[in-house]
Order: C-alpha cells, then structure tokens, then sequence
C-alpha cells in the first residue's frame, strides 16, 4: 500500500536552511574553483536564499561584482541588505555596482554616505572602490574631484595623504595639485604633507621644485627614523640615490640603514663612497656579529670584492644568519670563477641534516640558476630533480622550474609544474596566476586561461599581477578595450615594466601608436631588459 503524500511528507525529518544551502554552496565552490565566475555568483546566490544566509549573500555579491554581472550582483546586494551584515561593505559595494552600471549620481551618494559616517574604516572603503571598482580610471577621477567638491573627506591627516596618493596612481595632476593644496591648508607644518607635494610634484615633472621642498624639509625631523626612510625614498624616486643615501645616514644607523645606504650607493655606482661605508662598517666587525658579517659581505659582493666577501660569509659564526651565508658564499664561489667548489658547496648544505629545509631546498634552486648562468641545462635539470627527490612536489621548487621550462619554451612542462603545484595547494593564487598568463601569452587556450585567472581573482582581486594577467587574457581574446581598462587599473596601482609593455601592444592594436610608444619608453625606463618589452617591440617592429 502506498504512501499518501500528506504522511509522506509529515514522516521525514525537517530539513533547516542549512541543509537546504548546502548543496547549491557546494555547486558555487566548485564553479569557483573551476573560474566559472558567472556560475558560482548564480549557486552562492541560490544557496544564500535557500539558506537566508548573510555571508553567503556577501559572497555571493562579490564574486558576482567579479564577474561584472551587475544583474546578479544587484539581488545579491538586495538580499544581503535584507539579511543583515556589515553596512559599510554593502555601501561599498552598491557604490562599486553603480559605478559599473554607469551611476555615478547614485555612487556618488553611497560614497558620501560613507565619508560622512565617521565610521572606522570608511574612508579607506571609499578609496578602495575608487581604485579598483571604477570602470576605468578617468571615471575614478572624475567621481574623486566631486567627493572633493561635496566636502565629506574627513578632517584626518591620512585620509587626505590616501585620497592624494589616489589621485597621482590615477596620472591626474590638476587633481593631485588640488589635493595637496587643501592638505597644506588643513595641516600646515606637517612634515608628511611636504612629502605629498614632493611626490606630486615629481609625477608632475617638476622634479627641480621637488628637490627644493625635500631639501626644505628641517633637519632635525629626520632623526625620527620612520620620516628619514620616508624622505630617502622620495629621493629614490628622483632618481638621486646620492642624496638617499645622505639622507639615511643622518640619525642612528642600524644594519637596515647601513643595508639600504650601500643598495643606493651600488646603484649610483659611487663605489668611493660604497667603500667608505665599507671601511666604516669593517672597523666595527672585529666581534663576531653574524648580522654584521653578512651585511659586510653583502657590500662586498656589491664592490665585485669577492675574496672579502667571500671571507666576510664563511667568518658568520651562526645564528640563522649563517645558512644565507652559506648560500651567498656558493655564489660568490661561482663569481670567482671556482665552479666546482660551488658546487661542492651547495651540496655539502643539501646534505646538511643540521640546515633548515628551506635553506636546503633553496641550495638546490641556487644550483638550479648557477648551471643555467653556465649553460648547462642538463645540470640544471638534474639540480631540480635532485630537489624534487629530496623534497617531492615542493611548491618553490616546482614554481622555479615551471619558468625554467617556459623560458625554454617548453610550454607543456610548465604547465605540468604548475599543475602540481595546484593539485596539492589548489587555491595557489601564484601558481594559478602563473599558468593562466603562460597558457594566455605562449598558446590559444585562452579560455582556459580566463577560467585560472579568474580564480587568481577571486583570491586577491586587488593584485597588480593578476589584474595584468587579466587584462591580457582579455586582449588575447580580442577584447582590446576591456584590456586596455584592465591594464590601465594595473600600472595605476604597480608601475611595472610588463604592464607598461602590455599597454603599449594593446594601444598600438588599437592604432593608438603614439601613445603606445609613450608605455613603452616607460617601460623601457624601468627595465630596458624586460622580456615582454622585447618581444613586443619586436612583434610591432619596432
């Protein structure tokens, strides 16, 4: 005899939103490890109705603002509202929908809202949604120059510095002018703002009226270490190593002030003043500090002094220093052109039960770079298999080799590298990154590409690399302009030569040559060496 629904129904257990969310939660994570932004936004969606669930609606908004799926993104925001959860991210992130949709009215009040809050954190909210989840930087701008024009920026000295610096990664002058114009005017003497116009100034190309206000700045403020660096790295950013290096040598001096001072003067190439520093540093050495020596031989390898450095490393008595030591001293043994007892070296510290596993497995990597400085790719194979014998599927090791095999262009087994990598740690936002810009610049899977990149992402939406490594996808895919926008967001927040040379390619696909070739002088001057400058100078014939 059968059942009747109605008893059918009343005998079973009662099923609670939990379980009822369960499974379409489940479908979302495996959408989303698979890069199906879209699916995943639509299964999180599903299983925070199914499960009236707050923080699976937030996520499922996230992933659905990720995917620039504003339909979806707009009732997973609605629902989340209604559920409950933390009002300044749902502001911020019915400000970034708007801002998708083209709403900038509707941003602007939602932004507003949140500057005059006074709540912990929401000007940081506010900056953040205009420097990632604008469509492109001339709208963040824009919107950024009305915040101002509505007063709401709170009266605090950083928040003014953040909305400055915003401002100079968006390549806005006037508007970066502007802001450090107000800030002067709110806090006057602050040493911090004449840092801002410096910079200001700098991005603007005025780079004699910068020096002038840094060189204005009291001397007495650098004795506070945290203003020193900061003025030092000013200097940097001019271009004045020099006048760095002064500058961190007021004050106390530590063995990271003596470290950066000898960097700057390397790259000056002030090799007077580097040995100077040198002897300085060595007369104080006499007692065996482990931190000390290894600074000391670090100077020395930058002197090309390499017995003395050579000497400065094996003298590190102990201490953690001395695996660093170690490894540099094989280094060094290779400058002197004595091979073999580099070798010999590294595998003396990777049989070395008493070393640190991460100082053994680095000897096999060192070993790994100093065979292919050899031209030896049989050794180098054979230093990365020996690692992966002592050490099965390091993560490092296999990331090392992975862009060994790339550099060979032997696509297939960096991509298997990369694979292992994922199969033991799948939410390795370096290796997914990794393999999806290699499976995007070196073959036509771009799909599958998008699918890995996308995974990168959602882990770290706001990392440069990946942003790049998204952009690209998108111009291998033919959408140029949405590349353009992707790449654009890049280089505003990491001024790096690939992301100067993946715009100027997409601009001169878009028969925008001129301003093509303005990125790749940039990129040019931050790296003239760059692997991806070349080979796109040498795709437009250039």
């Amino acid at each position: 005899m059968g059942l009747s629904p109605a008893w059918g129904a009343r005998s079973g257990p009662p099923v609670d939103d939990t379980v009822r969310a369960l499974e379409p939660t489940l479908a979302g994570e495996f959408a989303l490890q698979a890069g199906k932004l879209d699916e995943a936004a639509k299964a999180y969606l599903d299983a925070a109705r199914a499960g009236n669930d707050a923080t699976l609606a937030e996520r499922a908004t996230r992933i659905a603002l990720l995917a620039k799926d504003n339909r979806r993104a707009a009732e997973a925001l609605a629902l989340w509202r209604k559920l409950g959860g933390d009002t300044q991210a749902q502001s911020a992130a019915e400000a970034t929908l708007a801002l998708r949709r083209g709403d900038e009215r509707a941003a602007r009040r939602q932004l507003n809202a949140l500057l005059a809050s006074g709540q912990e954190g929401s000007w940081q909210q506010v900056v953040g949604v205009l420097g990632v989840g604008a469509r492109d930087p001339e709208q963040a701008a824009r919107l950024l120059g009305r915040l101002l024009d509505d007063g709401n920026v709170p009266d605090k000295l950083q928040a003014w510095l953040a909305f400055g610096g915003l401002a100079q990664r968006l390549d806005q002058d006037a508007l970066a002018e502007r802001v450090v114009n107000e800030v002067v005017r709110r806090f006057p003497g602050e040493p911090r703002v004449a840092l801002l116009r410096a910079s200001q100034l700098r991005q603007a190309g005025k780079q004699d009226e910068a020096r002038k206000v840094l060189g204005a700045l009291d001397s007495s403020l650098l004795l506070v270490p945290e203003l020193r660096m900061a003025v030092a790295a000013e200097y940097d950013e001019l271009g004045d190593f020099q006048a760095a290096s002064t500058t961190l040598a007021r004050g106390p001096q530590d063995d990271q002030t003596y470290a950066l001072r000898a960097s700057l003067l390397a790259r000056v190439e002030d090799k007077t003043a580097l040995t100077a520093l040198y002897q300085e540093l060595s007369h104080d050495a006499a007692k065996p500090d482990p931190a000390r020596r290894l600074l000391l031989g670090r100077i020395a390898e930058f002197l090309e002094r390499h017995q003395e450095a050579l000497d400065w490393y094996r003298g590190v008595p102990g201490g953690e220093q001395r695996w660093p030591a170690k490894l540099r001293a094989a280094n060094v043994l290779h400058e002197l052109k004595r091979g073999p007892e580099a070798y010999q070296a590294l595998r003396d510290l990777q049989a070395d039960a008493a070393a640190p596993e991460d100082a053994r497995r680095d000897a096999y990597i060192l070993e790994a770079d100093l065979r292919s400085r050899d031209k030896n790719g049989d050794g180098e194979l054979d230093a990365f298999a020996r690692g992966l014998a002592a050490f099965p599927d390091d993560p490092d090791l296999l990331y090392a080799r992975a862009l060994g095999w790339e550099r060979r262009d032997d696509i297939a087994r960096a991509e298997a590298d990369f694979r292992k990598i994922l199969v033991a740690d799948p939410d390795s936002t370096a290796a997914l990154n990794a393999l999806g810009y290699t499976l995007a610049d070196r073959t036509t899977r771009y799909r599958e590409a998008l699918e890995l990149i996308d995974r990168a992402r959602t882990a770290e939406p706001d990392n440069a690399a990946i942003i790049d490594s998204y952009g690209w996808v998108l111009y291998r895919l033919g959408r140029k302009e949405d590349a353009l926008t992707e790449l654009r967001r890049a280089f505003t927040q990491q001024k790096d030569p690939e992301i100067a040379s993946h715009i100027g390619e997409v601009l001169w696909a878009l028969g925008r040559k001129d301003e093509a070739r303005r990125y790749f002088d940039e990129a040019r001057k931050l790296d003239p060496e760059n692997r991806a400058l070349k080979r796109a100078l040498e795709k437009i014939g250039e």
